[in-house]
């Protein structure tokens, strides 16, 4: 690197097949819930990293044991609860199945 060159952030890639929203009722909508998931993962991760993914590239099949979430009528709030849930998980709190 040379003394004009700004450092170059690392690439984190999450990849998430499916957010299964089981026991909310359906008056939840989906897509506004997946939005805010969306912005606030991207903010955690940018702000915060991946600690389990500081040695370099990293699969994981799953995370369980995740911080409970909250009983909200709110689709984004539940979203953004979500994403904090998944990034405590994503941070080496919770079990991971690789």
């Amino acid at each position: 690197m040379g003394l004009n060159e700004a450092p170059r952030e690392a690439t984190v890639r999450v990849d998430i097949g499916e957010l299964a929203l089981d026991g909310f009722g359906r008056g939840v909508d989906a897509e506004r819930v997946t939005a805010a998931f969306q912005a606030e993962l991207t903010r955690l991760v940018r702000e915060r990293g991946v600690p389990l993914a500081a040695d370099g590239g990293r699969a994981l099949d799953g995370l369980a044991g995740l911080p409970p979430l909250p009983a909200t009528a709110s689709a984004r709030r539940l979203g953004q609860e979500l994403a904090r849930a998944v990034h405590a998980g994503l941070s080496g709190r919770g079990e991971v199945t690789s």
